[in-house]
């Protein structure tokens, strides 16, 4: 039987489409906000956005990197990114969100995941994470360092989790390019764009997450 039409959108189609991917979704969200797991989140062939209004974080490290990915037709992609590394990181009103265009008739051409945590003012109630990763592509923010080391060989990282090894080797980091560590780091009014984030475990308080049609919920 043909599926029910309204507007040009086959309904059923959508359906099989969406539903898998928001039950998936939802059960990895739920698994995070009780830290029951390493957290991954990486959007195969596209970027994707991360705000927060604070991010003090621990042993950070910065270094050049290149990601891999597939475009949605399987086709190999390549990124260069600024690598962020923290070993450890407490995060105060975190946003991040995904746009995933369908192929469908307007308004379902683009939607919209949209994910938010920790938004309060005590420590104990914000995001944290260790072991924090995040591949950026473009950064706004104001930042402090503390006992900054400007110029140091990649595989030379002493302060942040980011030592010579596998971690380098993972992310095809030139071991001898340049990076910067510090002893911490604070940024206020983050805003970035970035191809993955990784931690090896991420608590999430007041996890929210939604879908909308549209970009118009993306974090900024």
């Amino acid at each position: 039987m043909e599926s029910q039409v309204r507007g040009g959108t086959r309904w059923k189609r959508f359906a099989v489409v969406m539903v898998p991917s928001v039950a998936a979704t939802a059960c990895i969200g739920v698994a995070l906000a009780q830290g029951a797991l390493a957290a991954s989140f990486s959007v195969s062939g596209q970027s994707f956005k991360v705000s927060a209004q604070q991010l003090n974080g621990q042993h950070f490290s910065q270094y050049g990197a290149i990601d891999s990915g597939y475009t949605i037709t399987g086709e190999k992609t390549l990124h260069p990114v600024a690598v962020s590394a923290f070993e450890t990181a407490t995060i105060q009103k975190m946003c991040q969100s995904v746009v995933t265009h369908t192929g469908l008739p307007a308004p379902f051409d683009a939607v919209t995941l949209r994910l938010e945590a920790g938004d309060s003012d005590k420590k104990a109630e914000q995001v944290s994470a260790e072991k924090l990763y995040i591949d950026v592509e473009d950064l706004g923010a104001n930042a402090v360092f503390h006992g900054i080391d400007i110029g140091v060989a990649a595989g030379s990282i002493t302060k942040g989790p980011a030592v010579k090894g596998d971690e380098i080797k993972q992310k095809q980091a030139n071991p001898y390019g340049f990076a910067q560590q510090a002893d911490s780091a604070e940024l206020t009014d983050v805003k970035q764009t970035a191809w993955a984030t990784t931690a090896g475990t991420f608590t999430l308080p007041g996890l929210h997450m939604a879908l909308s049609t549209g970009t118009k919920a993306e974090c900024y």
